[in-house]
């Protein structure tokens, strides 16, 4: 089943990428009592969640922010060490990056694509969404090939 709005986040285990390294944490406790700005992609380093996604985000971080926006986060199907890399060399300090490594994540909010023609395998869609207290509050997400609807622009568009 795929998530839609109105719905509660489903308890899974994240791995959130910090300083000290990777650190698991469950989506009940890591979504809870605030408002998250949450945004999947097909793969870190890959061209256009590279070039448009991420950066927009990093700079619409403030304007998300003063619309009451806790936390914007990143989550894709690889590990923590690969998002670490991409938020860094991205200069990504504003955005949380949430490594879905074996995407467990994407498949149980249904959110998965078979990348297998392209050589990545499981992959999770391209989309973005506002959680707040652990409920999907907008959800927005992408066309198989597009990139609109998940950006920052639209995504504050709709707060």
């Amino acid at each position: 089943m795929t998530i839609s709005v109105g719905d509660r986040i489903p308890s899974t285990m994240i791995t959130k990428v910090t300083a000290n390294g990777p650190d698991q944490v469950s989506s009940d406790e890591y979504f809870k009592g605030r408002k998250v700005a949450l945004v999947a992609v097909p793969g870190a380093f890959t061209p256009t969640c590279s070039a448009r996604h991420l950066p927009g985000f990093v700079d619409k971080a403030d304007e998300l922010k003063a619309k009451g926006v806790d936390e914007i986060a990143f989550t894709s199907v690889n590990d923590a060490f690969v998002m670490g890399a991409w938020s860094k060399s991205a200069d990504a300090d504003a955005i949380t990056m949430l490594a879905d490594g074996n995407g467990d994540f994407a498949e149980a909010i249904g959110m998965t694509f078979d990348g297998s023609k392209f050589g990545m395998g499981k992959r999770s869609q391209r989309y973005s969404m506002l959680v707040e207290d652990g409920v999907v509050t907008q959800l927005n997400v992408e066309k198989p090939g597009e990139f609109s609807v998940s950006s920052a622009e639209h995504l504050l568009s709709e707060i």
